[in-house]
């Protein structure tokens, strides 16, 4: 009798790891959450500077929640550092009316920076890089860019983080930045993001000296 409950148990235990794996997200569904997220980011930075702009389709739900602590994140590191989020295509030295200048320059920035591996922080830095180009883009007549940079984001996503979200269960992990009650989370908050800021400096430069 021991050993058919021990085997009913281990089937129950089976199923209920099988019944997780099956909801955890697939490749597909975080390229495509990236990109809303990207888009809605965008939108953000161009509603802030004055830029009009068509609102883009929202995600619904803990999508929803994710693109709002994405871009509390990205608001309180670009207000860290605000100088540093600004005029990415005069930094990066790119022309911006070359779609395939521009997703180089931000594919080869994006690899630099998480060139020593994957946080959050480094995560809301690449969105306010993309938020920021998209700004420069739109300001000097090159609206069509944005969807050039939300697609860079999405292939990017695709080729680097995907396995780094689906070991944390999708978009919905970055929440515990802001849910955290520790007093102290968010001074660790600011460290990580102050060293973002420094990954996103040191892509810049390493971009510039490479050869063209």
């Amino acid at each position: 009798m021991k050993g058919m409950e021990m085997l009913r148990r281990s089937s129950v235990f089976a199923a209920e790891v099988m019944e997780v794996f099956d909801r955890s997200p697939t490749d597909k569904v975080l390229v495509s959450q990236s990109k809303v997220l990207c888009r809605d980011y965008i939108h953000s930075r161009l509603h802030r500077a004055g830029i009009g702009w068509s609102k883009p389709e929202h995600g619904s739900g803990t999508l929803a929640e994710v693109s709002s602590v994405l871009l509390w994140l990205g608001d309180e590191l670009e207000y860290l550092r605000p100088n540093v989020y600004r005029n990415v295509a005069r930094q990066l030295n790119i022309t911006i009316a070359s779609e395939s200048i521009v997703s180089d320059a931000f594919l080869a920035v994006a690899a630099e920076i998480f060139s020593t591996g994957v946080t959050w922080g480094k995560i809301v830095s690449l969105y306010a890089v993309a938020g920021a180009l998209a700004v420069d883009c739109v300001r000097h007549g090159y609206p069509a860019m944005v969807h050039t940079i939300v697609d860079c984001m999405g292939e990017f996503v695709r080729k680097s983080l995907v396995s780094w979200l689906k070991r944390r269960g999708g978009w919905a992990d970055i929440t515990k930045c802001v849910v955290n009650t520790d007093p102290s989370f968010r001074s660790h908050w600011l460290v990580a993001a102050a060293c973002a800021c420094g990954h996103y400096l040191k892509a810049v430069v390493f971009y510039l000296l490479r050869e063209k």
